[in-house]
């Protein structure tokens, strides 16, 4: 009776063993280079200068380096960035609670709770923006709501300069005051 009872297990343990095998497409999927953060950084500060000149100044409570076809920079903890001008001073900085840089497209999204602040204190709140690096333009189909010291505009959808300076709203909402005089 023994036997047979150890005849049946180390049946069952190898028709397991010989019966698991790896299935290459789930082995792809789980080893890409783009599923797994290759770098994380903590507490990142890192500045990004053109011929000797500052140009941007980015922070956040961490960054996660992704490598594949597509590699990006996630920052699920939320990033702060400034804008530089041509002499050295800040013209705008924005703030969000997710960001994600793709340097191969040369544009960064930045997601929930986005705030852009320009030089003249002008406003700009959504919810998802977009940086195109290459125009130096920024960008959303979203809602925004942007707050000047004259008025607040509502819309769906702008363009910007990335200095948040030159803006257009796509679709304009709401009442819109205008002067006589002009």
């Amino acid at each position: 009776m023994r036997s047979i009872i150890s005849y049946g297990i180390a049946l069952s343990f190898l028709l397991g063993f010989f019966s698991c095998k790896n299935d290459p497409v789930e082995v792809n999927e789980l080893t890409r280079k783009d599923t797994l953060p290759l770098l994380t950084t903590q507490n990142v500060d890192l500045l990004v200068s053109d011929s000797a000149k500052l140009k941007v100044h980015l922070t956040a409570p961490r960054e996660e380096d992704f490598a594949g076809d597509d590699p990006r920079s996630v920052f699920r903890q939320g990033v702060y960035i400034e804008f530089f001008d041509s002499v050295g001073n800040i013209n705008s900085h924005m703030e969000a609670m997710y960001g994600e840089r793709r340097p191969k497209k040369q544009e960064t999204i930045v997601k929930r709770k986005v705030v852009v602040v320009n030089v003249d204190g002008d406003k700009l709140e959504t919810e998802k923006l977009i940086w195109d690096e290459r125009n130096q333009k920024i960008y959303t189909d979203a809602a925004v709501k942007i707050t000047t010291a004259e008025q607040i505009l509502f819309g769906n959808g702008m363009t910007a300069d990335s200095d948040f300076t030159n803006y257009e709203i796509t679709e304009p909402t709401g009442s819109i005051w205008l002067n006589d005089n002009e």
